[in-house]
């Protein structure tokens, strides 16, 4: 389940950005505050187009998919803490916790000779 969701907000991650790289520009930051030399009155805005409510749409469901994702991530989650997995770490005599490392942290070799190559 998780999969689908991850990949349907794949997709829709990349369909908004297509979105908003393909709608129209608006004069940027010169036609912000004083300076743009809009034809309209201030504060007026252009009717909403097909493209802005395609971008909102598609904005509204990339949200949907991750709260839906984070929801999901929860539920996983729920029964599984760091802390309980604190418990199962033998203990020292002096209280710090050791974890169980074996006799010795070297490979298992055939005898004790050196690890050194042979020159064959």
């Amino acid at each position: 389940m998780e999969n689908v969701i991850l990949v349907i907000h794949l997709i829709l991650a990349l369909s908004l950005i297509g979105a908003v790289l393909m709608q129209r520009s608006e004069g940027g930051m010169g036609s912000m505050g004083g300076g743009g030399g809009g034809g309209g009155s201030a504060g007026s805005r252009a009717p909403a187009t097909v493209m802005g409510k395609f971008t909102w749409i598609i904005a509204g469901a990339f949200i949907a998919t991750s709260i839906a994702l984070t929801i999901v991530a929860a539920q996983q989650s729920a029964g599984a803490s760091v802390v309980d997995r604190l418990g199962d770490v033998p203990v020292a005599e002096d209280g710090v916790a050791t974890p169980d490392l074996g006799e010795s942290l070297l490979p298992p070799s055939s005898d004790d000779a050196p690890l050194v190559p042979s020159g064959n």
